[in-house]
């Protein structure tokens, strides 16, 4: 067997026979110390201190996925997610919810996601659910531009401006026969993002910016992006 001389996160669990997923509530707990190598891995004498039966019992509840968090959120606010045609708190909601540091990501698969159901429960009993929910409810490019009131290639010149950047994307397929299926990737922002634009940017003529009408020329055009 070969030794190895660095360690990941899946790979210290495995070495300590512990799920991942306890391994890294504990490393979110602080239990787990932080990687020893500049590589951002753990040492083979790192992982030989830790204490599996510590890690183990650091996670009593048994992980649950993203979209039954979300299912959670939306029954807590009286809107169930089976009640209607399209969900009212999505998976989109809970990754937001895990870059505001509110949930932590247990999962070791980069296409979903595993969150401790204490946390879920945490954040359900806040006060201000809705309104977060609410701020981190995906948009469509489309979506956007109407719920600013203007049209889709003044929003396109937002994004292109850096004014504001996708959270997410979706994979949206279409066409039935194998010849003329596709897909195309439509970016998601958060509705919080896209409300916040016009008190972000109080020089532009926003009255004047949702009166132009189709075929001029955006007053957002002329602008150049800023560059890093």
């Amino acid at each position: 067997m070969v030794r190895r001389s660095e360690y990941d996160d899946g790979q210290a669990a495995k070495r300590l026979r512990i799920p991942v997923v306890a391994f890294r509530w504990a490393r979110h707990c602080g239990l787990v110390p932080e990687p020893d190598l500049p590589t951002r891995r753990w040492s083979p004498a790192a992982v030989a201190a830790m204490d599996p039966d510590a890690i183990r019992r650091s996670l009593p509840r048994t992980p649950i996925s993203g979209a039954a968090a979300a299912d959670q959120i939306a029954e807590t606010l009286g809107t169930p997610n089976g009640s209607s045609e399209k969900a009212t708190v999505t998976a989109f909601v809970v990754r937001r919810l895990i870059d505001l540091r509110l949930l932590t990501d247990l999962s070791a698969n980069p296409d979903g996601s595993l969150v401790n159901p204490d946390q879920v429960d945490l954040v359900c009993a806040r006060e201000d659910l809705a309104e977060l929910v609410a701020a981190n409810t995906p948009l469509g490019p489309d979506q956007a531009a109407q719920r600013l009131s203007v049209r889709r290639t003044d929003f396109d010149h937002m994004v292109r401006l850096g004014w504001i950047s996708p959270a997410d994307a979706v994979e949206v397929r279409y066409g039935t026969s194998r010849a003329g299926a596709g897909a195309v990737y439509v970016p998601l922002f958060r509705a919080g993002d896209v409300d916040g634009l016009p008190a972000a940017h109080p020089d532009v003529e926003w009255a004047t910016l949702r009166a132009v009408g189709k075929g001029q020329r955006s007053p957002l055009a002329a602008l150049p992006a800023v560059t890093a």
